[in-house]
């Protein structure tokens, strides 16, 4: 709740773009004083019909006296937000609540009334959910707990509006009219309504950039070469199938055509009964912005910037990157770029390509994301090599080249893939990730339909690259690719893996299991690549040598036998060159070895060969269309194919790799890969404990805040910390100061002997080693002695901050943290206590919230777990207890934003039970916008 000096401010967080059911976007914001003409021009563009609707009576224009209270709030008790395009209003919403000033007293003060308006022609594209989501959120930040809102019957879309959005809700008719009210507490329904709302919205605007039915060309030279006129070519090239447009400032009014294609000076020239639905823009950075303006009164839907000169070029730039994003959304435009390569889409009704690959790649069901325009051709020429010349599953889907990524991002393009039918493998070249707690969100929902296979850039370095607007993570490398991974994200090393386990996920069905045959005509070729099978976790079969007098029946015969044995779940085949061995000889190989796998649809085969390249052309050019296409995935569709009875229609080709490392890395991610599917159609719950308070915590968390001032958050002193994580269930063992040896004497006393006598001085933090922690303390004779002992060592008391604590039970010494990475997202920690843990990085980490399986993995993830489970003779603790705790820690941080980090060291893990010694909490102010929070595009 806001204080009275507040109730005027303005609320500036409250703004965000969204993205309309259509795949346009709007801008809410806080309705003030200074909107009283929009407001009136708004409302007289809505219908009779609307206006009755949202008044109960005729009600042509507004009063005077309606504009000042429609544009008079105080952002507390009276709310209105409109969504805005091109600065103009196309919907508002207000809420009032129930006791403010003139309403009954005795209605509650967590209530409110809500009513929506929302122009004629912008309804039905979604403007009225997300307005209920933004003034919820408002709403909740404000301290009211209900909306109440009366509808006509006959207002069927309202009445859906608030139906359909999940929350917990009366509803009831009276006096002619429905009375509806909910609680605007977040639940599991109208969360999932949000999330298909947002991957919907999102998908439909990439969706309207990769499949326009018209572009222009803005940039393009009247000679060959340059950016602009070369994205033209491409797209005339391509055979792009809808209409194309060149446009140019500089063009003679008497050009009416370049090359076969319509020219213009403008696009405003351009016939105003022909939509344009995708600009390239390829004009000077300095010019961009006259451009999207005209884009914008156009109605363009969506532009390509490939002008660079913005953020990458310093801080004049980032800002001018900051205005090109503001700008085009504020017209309901999405952008790709700056500073981008451009996007292709190869399906035959679209034939796009609109960038600067001159060639268009082979049409296929991979997709393709790059933020380096240079890592976007060397990708693009890899397939097109590794593809031979079959035109299926092996090419490429829709590429997308996101420059600077100022908007459109890998996010939108995973929402985009999730149920694109024609993309069944997604691979991704990464250099930052905007918002990591979304993007994990997405990747794990998308790897659960399809393969998601990811290479990231710029990971070491430790700041983001030119032109991203990132915030630089604080876990290395190593935590981040666990924690991605634990989502179903394939992370691999170099674009070299990134194509052959993209192949490999494309061409085959996904692996049983980790069991591998290896046969070949090369019996040094089959142990080096048992060699690395070892390496890389799988569990290969002694290699089969057919020797070098093997024919393509021998290869048949010994590849069907291999895929028949039960105890094998994917097949490696060797093949080194014969002296004089011919092109027909490397068909027969290939048909041989095409038509053996498709005889077992279930088992992936990948074929090793070494100085054969017109193998591997051979074995792309077999298309093999048997009961091969039907393959399942284990338990599930094909891979990458989301749930069908249809087959597949194309066919299962058998990959090829230049070198044995190659193709067991791609089986061994693929493996990993099978074991994620499976392991997600059973993910665990995350468990509900009775004894958590978590109004308490909340109500502990705002006074503790209040305390402080500090915008950056501040420690928790041992006092609160014990009192917050008290509301979780989780025991801090009363800890008692002892800043002289008779205070320690008095402590032990009330807490009782044996006690332990530490230091808690931040320069001897997790220093075991110089002895500031004496333990098994059993009478107070020994405790001044240790107290004694400690301060002709260490110091004086008041440099040591002595403390004493009771003794607690023998155990293993365990360390359990959370903290909020700014790139990362929400994080759980787990280790041993001890140098030993720390020097060599022995922890597990887990993405919160974690469910019960999560707890149990965490805990066996870590090398040291055997210490836990009975280690040479020891007595196995109580893990079930720590897991517990886990997963108290995981709810605390996932309950309550403003919780940044929690460290619980030592836990000393018993036998039976734990006892929690020491306990540190951080918190700071909540963020204005989450991932929790109403959908938003990411700011500006």
């Amino acid at each position: 709740m806001q204080t009275p000096s507040d109730r005027h401010a303005y609320p500036a967080h409250w703004e965000a773009d969204v993205v309309l059911r259509d795949g346009g976007t709007a801008r809410i914001r806080p309705i003030t004083i200074d909107d009283a003409e929009r407001l009136t021009n708004f409302y007289e563009q809505v219908s009779d019909e609307s206006k009755y609707y949202r008044f109960f009576a005729p009600y042509p224009r507004l009063s005077a006296k309606d504009v000042h209270r429609f544009t008079h709030h105080d952002y507390v008790d009276r709310v209105g937000l409109a969504a805005t395009v091109g600065g103009e209003f196309i919907a508002t919403v207000r809420y009032d609540r129930i006791n403010a000033q003139g309403m009954p007293a005795s209605a509650p003060a967590d209530e409110a009334e809500v009513a929506f308006l929302v122009q004629d022609a912008h309804q039905g594209r979604g403007v009225a959910s997300a307005l209920l989501e933004h003034i919820a959120a408002v709403a909740r930040e404000r301290g009211i707990r209900r909306f109440a809102a009366e509808v006509l019957p006959a207002n069927t879309k309202m009445i859906k509006v608030f139906t359909d959005a999940g929350y917990t809700q009366k509803r009831h008719f009276e006096d002619g009219v429905v009375r509806l009210e909910f609680d605007l507490e977040p639940t599991e329904a109208s969360l999932a309504v949000q999330r298909a709302r947002e991957q919907r919205a999102e998908a439909r605007s990439v969706h309207r950039l990769l499949a326009p039915g018209s572009v222009a060309v803005i940039g393009v030279g009247r000679t060959p070469g340059g950016v602009g006129r070369s994205v033209l070519d491409n797209l005339r090239d391509a055979g792009f199938t809808g209409r194309l447009h060149a446009v140019n400032r500089a063009f003679p009014d008497d050009l009416r055509d370049l090359d076969g294609v319509p020219a213009h000076r403008s696009v405003h020239d351009i016939d105003a009964a022909e939509p344009v639905d995708l600009a390239v823009v390829a004009v000077p950075a300095r010019y961009v912005p006259e451009v999207v303006t005209e884009c914008g009164e156009r109605g363009v839907q969506g532009i390509v910037v490939v002008s660079a000169g913005y953020a990458e070029s310093g801080s004049e730039g980032r800002a001018g990157q900051r205005e090109l994003v503001r700008q085009a959304r504020s017209y309901g435009m999405r952008l790709i770029g700056p500073n981008a390569f451009g996007v292709i889409n190869t399906s035959p009704e679209v034939r796009l390509n609109a960038s600067l690959a001159p060639e268009m790649p082979r049409a296929g069901r991979m997709g393709l994301f790059a933020q380096s325009g240079a890592i976007g051709i060397a990708l693009l020429a890899r397939l097109q090599r590794r593809g031979g010349g079959v035109t299926g599953v092996t090419g490429v889907s829709t590429f997308v080249s996101a420059g600077n990524r100022a908007d459109v991002s890998g996010n939108d393009v995973l929402q985009y893939w999730y149920d694109d039918p024609d993309t069944d493998v997604a691979l991704m070249y990464l250099e930052s990730i905007g918002n990591p707690r979304k993007f994990t969100r997405l990747a794990r929902r998308t790897a659960a339909a399809k393969p998601l296979v990811v290479v990231q850039g710029a990971r070491h370095s430790g700041v983001a690259p030119l032109g991203h607007a990132v915030r630089a993570t604080r876990l290395p490398y190593a935590t981040v690719s666990a924690l991605l991974r634990q989502a179903g994200v394939i992370r691999v090393e170099t674009i070299t893996e990134l194509v052959d386990t993209g192949l490999l996920l494309a061409r085959q069905p996904l692996p049983a299991g980790p069991r591998v045959a290896i046969l070949g005509n090369s019996e040094s070729l089959g142990l080096l690549t048992y060699d690395v099978c070892l390496s890389e976790g799988l569990r290969p079969k002694p290699p089969r040598d057919l020797t070098t007098a093997a024919s393509a029946e021998d290869f048949h015969a010994a590849l069907t036998e291999a895929l028949a044995d039960d105890k094998c779940d994917a097949v490696v085949v060797t093949a080194m060159p014969a002296v004089g061995e011919s092109t027909a000889e490397d068909a027969a190989l290939a048909e041989a070895l095409s038509s053996a796998a498709a005889g077992t649809p279930t088992k992936p085969v990948l074929v090793v060969h070494v100085e054969l390249g017109g193998l591997a052309e051979a074995l792309s050019a077999a298309t093999s269309t048997g009961p091969r296409a039907l393959a399942r995935t284990p338990g599930g569709p094909p891979a990458g194919r989301p749930p069908t009875d249809e087959p597949a229609p194309t066919p299962a080709l058998i990959p090829a790799y230049p070198a044995a490392e190659r193709a067991v890395r791609a089986l061994s991610e693929a493996v990993k890969y099978a074991q994620w599917r499976r392991d997600a159609a059973e993910p665990g719950k995350v468990p509900e404990y009775e004894d958590i308070d978590e109004t308490g915590a909340a109500e502990l968390i705002t006074t503790l805040l209040a305390k402080d001032d500090d915008p950056r958050g501040a420690e928790l002193s041992p006092e609160d910390a014990r009192a917050l994580l008290a509301r979780y269930g989780i025991d801090v063992r009363q800890t008692l100061p002892a800043p002289g040896p008779d205070e320690a004497a008095a402590a032990a006393r009330t807490l009782g002997y044996p006690v332990a006598l530490k230091t808690t001085a931040p320069h001897l933090r997790h220093r075991a080693d110089l002895g500031g922690v004496r333990l098994d303390l059993a009478n107070e004779e020994e405790l001044r002695r240790a107290y004694e002992e400690l301060s002709e060592t260490l110091g004086k008391p008041e440099e040591l901050r002595p403390v004493v604590q009771a003794m607690a039970p023998r155990g293993v010494d365990t360390v359990v943290r959370a903290v909020i990475d700014p790139a990362a997202g929400a994080v759980l920690s787990f280790g041993l206590a001890g140098a030993a843990s720390e020097l060599l990085g022995d922890t597990a980490h887990r993405l919160i919230p974690v469910t019960d399986r999560d707890a149990q993995s965490i805990v066996r993830g870590i090398k040291t777990a055997p210490l836990l489970f009975g280690w040479r003779g020891s007595a196995p603790v109580d893990t079930a207890a720590l897991e517990a705790v886990l997963q108290r820690v995981s709810r605390l941080v996932d309950d309550h934003p403003e919780v940044v980090a929690v460290s619980l060291e030592p836990v000393v893990v018993a036998q039976s039970g734990l006892s929690v010694l020491g306990a540190s909490i951080r918190l700071a102010p909540p963020p204005a916008r989450d991932d929790l929070g109403p959908r938003t595009l990411p700011a500006y």
